[in-house]
C-alpha cells in the first residue's frame, strides 16, 4: 500500500486542492490496469480516470478519460488543435512524465503538456484518477482536476456501440 507523497499529491497540496487517498493492491498483469483499479475499489469504470500520453502532431500531450472507454484520435488531435494523434511509447512515456507506466497522473508531471479530459468525465460526482504510484489513486471533483492541469474538456472518445 502506498501512502506516501508523490509528485501528484504535492502539486495538488501546493495548490490547495482537496483530495483524498484511494488505495489499493495493483495487479500488473491485469490488462486493463483502470478497469482492474475500478474493480479493486468497488467503483463504477466509468467514475475511474484513466491517464494516456500521446502526441499531437509530434507534441507531448496528456489525456483523461473514463476507463472503461478508448480514445478517439481523430478527435484527440482536434481537441487539442492538430492533424494527428497517436500514443507515446511507453518509455518516452515514463520519462516525459517521471511516472512509471499505471501510475501516471496529469497532476505533477516532470514537464507541463497541455492536458484534455473528456466531456463525459467532468459531468456530475467526484473523479478518481492515478495520483503518481501504481495503487494510488486520488478522488477529487473535476472542476478541482481542471483546474490543476490548466486542462480543457473536449469530446476524446468512440462513440459507445
Amino acid at each position: 500500500m502506498n501512502t506516501q507523497d508523490t509528485s501528484a499529491t504535492l502539486t495538488l497540496d501546493a495548490l490547495s486542492i482537496p483530495y483524498q487517498r484511494r488505495i489499493y493492491d495493483y495487479d500488473p498483469s491485469a490488462g486493463k490496469l483502470g478497469i482492474a483499479a475500478a474493480k479493486a475499489l468497488g467503483l463504477s469504470p466509468d467514475h475511474v480516470l484513466k491517464t494516456l500520453m500521446v502526441q499531437i502532431d509530434g507534441r507531448p500531450a496528456c489525456v483523461v478519460l473514463p476507463a472503461d472507454r478508448e480514445l478517439d484520435f481523430t478527435r484527440v488531435a482536434s481537441a487539442f488543435g492538430g492533424r494527428k494523434a497517436k500514443m507515446l511509447s511507453r518509455p518516452e512515456a515514463e520519462q516525459r512524465t517521471g511516472y512509471k507506466i499505471g501510475g501516471v497522473s496529469p497532476f505533477g508531471q516532470r514537464s507541463i503538456v497541455p492536458t484534455a479530459f473528456d466531456q463525459s468525465a467532468m459531468e456530475g460526482p467526484p473523479v478518481v484518477i492515478n495520483g503518481g504510484d501504481r495503487g494510488l489513486l486520488l478522488e477529487l471533483g473535476p472542476q478541482d482536476a481542471l483546474i490543476a492541469t490548466n486542462g480543457l474538456i473536449a469530446d476524446l472518445v468512440r462513440p459507445l456501440p
